[in-house]
């Protein structure tokens, strides 16, 4: 039983929550209460919890050795000594294998949107992590696919704008989690590599630039974009998004958290009062017109 718990801990249940974003093609389309539909993407989301698990696995396996003399990631499955080699490799290839196998059944489209995302991850977690300002765009291709991934899923058309505001938002949280990383007193710099790229000035000016610009891209998006002119009233989302946003920087500027940006928008009322009336009243939105 111990095993298995370490094994759960391990494929990180609380980071699936990433993989909601393979339901935004089919909240943008309209097309939420289409019971076919709604349970494609259910089963899209479980493949992406598959594959993605198997993605932390290998990255454990990888740094187990790092992690070990990290103050709090020495207490993980592999780095504590918990969970064996052996075991979170054969649990990461059947989760990938299945999560893959999976991927395909729902729709071929998909399957390779899938297979991009086991590539770029497995990739990340082998070479590209040590690269700085890198590391940042893979790590946000990786939200991409999953929206991507859900509308091709389901064969639904996904804005451009969407995709770019996905994007961008995915740069801002992970750059908000590189400042909590590096200005950390438990995280010093050879605890990763890409660490060393990084200033606080760099970063800072980074999270500026992204703010500003996912702000600005939701804004095109809530006034200019087709879905706009159909569905009219979308801009009063508008004050939800930069509310939340603001809200997130003063919890990683004033408070030093965003660390685990999953567990904080869940622990903070603010940021999950604002998350869940923006989700609301974009579906309220999107089905009232």
């Amino acid at each position: 039983m111990s095993g298995l718990l370490a094994l759960l801990e391990a494929m990180r249940p609380l980071q699936w929550s990433k993989n909601l974003f393979v339901f935004t093609g089919l909240v943008f389309a309209g097309k939420l209460a289409d019971p076919q539909m709604f349970l494609t993407t259910v089963a899209a989301f479980a493949c992406f919890c598959a594959v993605s698990s198997a993605a932390y696995l290998l990255n454990d396996l990888v740094d187990v050795e790092r992690d070990r003399l990290h103050p709090r990631k020495r207490l993980r499955p592999l780095a504590s000594g918990r969970l064996s080699r052996t075991v979170a490799a054969g649990a990461g290839g059947a989760l990938a294998a299945g999560g893959l196998v999976g991927a395909f059944l729902i729709r071929p489209q998909f399957g390779w949107m899938t297979v991009a995302y086991c590539v770029l991850m497995a990739l990340y977690s082998l070479l590209l992590k040590r690269e700085a300002v890198l590391e940042l765009f893979v790590i946000a291709s990786g939200y991409v696919l999953r929206a991507a991934g859900g509308a091709a899923a389901i064969a639904v058309h996904i804005s451009p704008w969407m995709l770019s505001c996905a994007t961008l938002m995915a740069l801002f949280l992970v750059l908000c989690k590189r400042r909590a990383e590096v200005f950390a007193a438990d995280a010093p710099e050879q605890h990763r590599e890409s660490h060393a790229g990084y200033t606080p000035q760099l970063l800072d000016q980074m999270i500026a630039v992204a703010t500003s610009a996912t702000v600005v891209t939701y804004m095109l998006y809530a006034f200019q974009s087709e879905t706009a002119r159909t569905h009219t009233g979308l801009f009063w989302t508008v004050p939800f998004v930069i509310y939340g946003m603001f809200r997130y920087l003063f919890l990683v500027y004033v408070r030093g958290q965003g660390e685990n940006p999953e567990s904080l928008i869940v622990r903070d009322p603010h940021l999950l009062g604002s998350l869940l009336l923006w989700g609301g009243l974009s579906v309220f939105l999107l089905w009232g017109n």
